[in-house]
């Protein structure tokens, strides 16, 4: 068990401070002039490259062939939109801030999978949900000007697209690999954000550019680790883990831009936090006790 067990837990815990460091680079793109459309691009760019070359080295290239092409083009446009939300989030907010409300993804999982699924969800689950909102009207303050209402706005509108992805993943995902996926979306993603970074691309120094390849292969990276890591470790033991990323928001945000969360981040969060990691127990409750009724009448 323990065989599994660590590699999953580090492979998670390694995908969180790279999409942390992926993060970071994002903000240290702009600052150095780049524009959303280039950083967009060369995040998909990049990481079309390295995921292409770990496939290619292992199971091979032929490995990523689908009969489901509509099903991935589907993903891919909810994919890039989510993209653009969460980096512009990302852009607009503090790290730590951004950060936070990128948590509320698992609450907006919950409540359409009732809504368009229909998945049995009792009290306890909405109760959580209820209490998640709650950390995010903490950490918002509605009136309180707490953090920019556009950066907050387009958080949750990231968070509430990454839910769907969520719920697309699962139906993709009984009949095609994890990195199957990954890569379709790495590619395909590639034609819309082509067209847009030609209409912004700019000149830019050196330091820009390398920060700009840093964007698409560290995503890249961290979007394999991530992958893996489902591989190895139920969702209900490595999604906790994501929490730590707030810990590397904070670092990387005072380090890189001299910026600390505010005090309702620090009471919110945990609120926020807590229900998610209820959340991913419950399903996991749920899923193992179908399985069991499941094996029992056969």
């Amino acid at each position: 068990m323990n065989d599994r067990l660590f590699p999953a837990i580090g492979l998670r815990l390694l995908s969180v401070g790279l999409f942390a460091t992926m993060n970071a680079c994002i903000k240290l793109a702009e600052a150095s002039g780049a524009v959303l459309g280039e950083i967009l691009f060369f995040r998909q760019f990049g990481a079309a490259i390295l995921v292409t070359g770990v496939i290619a080295a292992g199971p091979g290239l032929a490995t990523v062939r689908t009969k489901r092409i509509g099903a991935h083009v589907s993903r891919c446009a909810v994919g890039v939109i989510s993209m653009a939300f969460t980096f512009a989030a990302l852009l607009a907010l503090p790290l730590a801030e951004a950060t936070t409300i990128a948590f509320t993804t698992p609450i907006f999982a919950t409540v359409l999978g009732a809504l368009v699924l229909g998945e049995p969800t009792g009290w306890r689950r909405w109760s959580a949900v209820a209490l998640g909102f709650s950390g995010v009207l903490i950490v918002m303050q509605p009136g309180g000007h707490a953090i920019p209402l556009y950066g907050a706005a387009c958080g949750i509108t990231a968070a509430v697209l990454t839910a769907v992805i969520f719920i697309l993943l699962r139906q993709i995902g009984r009949t095609e690999r994890a990195q199957t996926t990954v890569w379709w979306f790495s590619v395909l993603s590639l034609l819309p954000l082509g067209v847009v970074y030609l209409t912004q691309a700019q000149a830019h120094p050196l330091k820009t550019w390398l920060v700009l390849i840093a964007v698409g292969l560290v995503g890249g990276g961290a979007q394999l680790a991530m992958t893996a890591s489902l591989r190895r470790g139920a969702v209900s033991l490595v999604v906790p883990f994501d929490y730590t990323s707030l810990l590397w928001a904070t670092a990387y945000g005072w380090l890189l831009f001299g910026a600390l969360p505010g005090a309702t981040t620090w009471i919110g969060a945990p609120i926020i936090a807590a229900s998610g990691i209820y959340i991913v127990w419950r399903e996991h409750r749920r899923r193992r006790a179908e399985t069991i009724a499941a094996i029992s009448e056969e």
